[in-house]
């Protein structure tokens, strides 16, 4: 089941800018159900939380108040968290940040919507870098951060950006900046129950703020700003909106960022947790670049009934999980087939309900540990075809979906001929018909952006966005909203081919062939 999301922002409007070189929107997204990890879930209304109270000079980021936690094999000793000691550490350590940022109009992808000031947090780390969560800086055209008791602001890029996993690196050039500043180092992930302080720069006033909480649960979530199911941590401090990208302090260590919470309870936030961050730095400093999180690329089904496991050959001692669909551009779609049994990964056995043990007493999904491979890397699956038990090795990479999720820092694509406007479906294009998006848009659009899956690289569907009217496509103005099929009987595979057909065109017209067997024809 699909839950509403919000973002709970109120907005400055500024005089609309120029177009930016990196814009995106700022919407909360889903991600397509089939693309998602093996096990069936439901998604609960989380919020991502931004303040956007306006400032002096320039304005700044969005903040979301999740977190997340990871595994930790030693064995559990006291970690006090101090209020005060936190406090003492962040002085220098955590920093405001302030964004102006102008995301694309979807419904006329050639203009920008007015410009937006937000607020956020963010915490310096070694190599003389700040972290923050992506959403504060995303779809940016300027970027602001400011020291604890400075009344100057600071001039700062982004170095990288990871969406999945609502994470950001800055940097700032300026040496004035760094002098005096402390790097927080990353530590372990808490257990439940331990204490953490959120650290950061809330709404209701300008200053730094801590609050105090324990962690009530360790547990892949879905991260509201990418749509992706990573580990998260649940705690019980109050995360408020300006809370994003700051720390969540462990003792003298971060124990993860505050990233979102959850919308209609009280003191329920998240943060991500340590090895999810380590993961992002780690692709960052090895490529250069964010790299993503890896996929297996499958949509599985738990074997909890007996008959079930009988009629797949199961034997008693035997558990895992049923592969139901797997994506065509996957290493897996190579090896495995639907019906497989995967029974371990890494050899480590796969509960029939698709959890794996996790610290003590605990289990978490397998998908974890899907996530945390780097791209490239090779896993181990034992799986049960047919009866028989066989090993497989399959090379791990992060995959793309049909219909992207987010388009965050980017222009959107579109092609115009004849007055029609044609663009590629992404779940961003859907969000412009409102929070309620899903029961608001197309129909068919919104299922085949939440279901298909890609049958080749570089697959995009493309539809029919609006008709300009004009003499030569009058008539047609019902026709918008649907997806174009064939140009000349010939298939179109993405909005670029679909160029090259029309532009390369060497007949006397032009026809169009869309869903629901309705056909446009233009002459040339």
């Amino acid at each position: 089941m699909l839950a509403s999301l919000r973002r709970f922002s109120s907005l400055r409007r500024a005089p609309p800018l120029c177009r930016p070189s990196l814009p995106r929107p700022t919407r909360p997204i889903l991600r397509p159900p089939t693309l998602l990890p093996p096990l069936a879930r439901c998604l609960a209304p989380f919020s991502l939380l931004s303040t956007t109270a306006p400032f002096e000079g320039v304005a700044g980021g969005d903040a979301s108040p999740y977190a997340v936690s990871e595994v930790d094999e030693e064995p559990a000793s006291h970690r006090c968290t101090d209020a005060y000691a936190a406090i003492e550490l962040a002085l220098d350590s955590v920093v405001k940040v302030f964004t102006v940022s102008s995301s694309p109009n979807y419904f006329l992808p050639w203009q920008n919507k007015a410009q937006r000031e937000s607020m956020g947090s963010g915490f310096v780390i070694p190599g003389r870098r700040i972290v923050t969560n992506a959403h504060v800086v995303a779809d940016h055209t300027f970027v602001l951060v400011r020291k604890h008791g400075s009344p100057t602001k600071y001039r700062a890029e982004v170095q990288a950006v990871g969406h999945e996993c609502d994470l950001a690196l800055l940097t700032v050039d300026s040496k004035e900046f760094w002098d005096g500043m402390n790097f927080l180092e990353l530590g372990d992930i808490p257990y439940l129950q331990e204490a953490v302080a959120v650290v950061g720069y809330p709404q209701g006033g300008d200053n730094i703020s801590v609050t105090k909480g324990v962690v009530s649960r360790v547990e892949p979530t879905q991260y509201v700003h990418g749509a992706a199911q990573l580990m998260a941590i649940q705690i019980d401090a109050a995360i408020n909106p300006g809370n994003s990208g700051g720390p969540a302090i462990m003792g003298d260590k971060v124990a993860g960022v505050a990233f979102q919470n959850l919308s209609g309870a009280e003191n329920i936030g998240y943060i991500i947790p340590v090895p999810i961050i380590k993961h992002f730095i780690a692709g960052v400093e090895e490529k250069g670049i964010y790299v993503g999180f890896c996929s297996l690329g499958l949509s599985c089904q738990s074997t909890e009934n007996v008959q079930l496991r009988e009629h797949f050959h199961m034997l008693p001692e035997m558990t895992g999980v049923l592969v139901s669909k797997i994506n065509p551009l996957s290493d897996a779609h190579k090896v495995l087939k639907k019906d497989d049994i995967i029974l371990a990964f890494d050899g480590v056995p796969i509960a029939n309900d698709g959890s794996v043990p996790f610290r003590n007493r605990e289990r978490i999904t397998f998908d974890h540990l899907v996530s945390m491979k780097k791209p490239g890397e090779t896993a181990i699956l034992s799986v049960l075809r047919d009866g028989i038990e066989q090993e497989f090795s399959i090379s791990l990479r992060p995959l793309q979906p049909l219909v992207p999720v987010h388009q965050f820092d980017k222009l959107p694509s579109y092609y115009i001929f004849a007055g029609l406007v044609f663009v590629p479906l992404t779940q961003p294009y859907l969000h412009e018909y409102g929070e309620d998006w899903y029961n608001t848009s197309p129909r068919r659009l919104c299922e085949r952006a939440l279901r298909e899956l890609p049958k080749r690289a570089g697959e995009q569907l493309v539809i029919l966005s609006q008709v300009l009217m004009d003499d030569i496509n009058a008539g047609y103005e019902r026709l918008s909203e649907f997806q174009v099929k064939k140009v000349n009987d010939v298939e179109v595979e993405n909005l670029k081919h679909l160029c090259g057909l029309i532009e390369g065109c060497t007949e006397e017209s032009i026809r169009l062939d869309l869903d629901d067997e309705r056909v446009i024809v233009l002459k040339l």
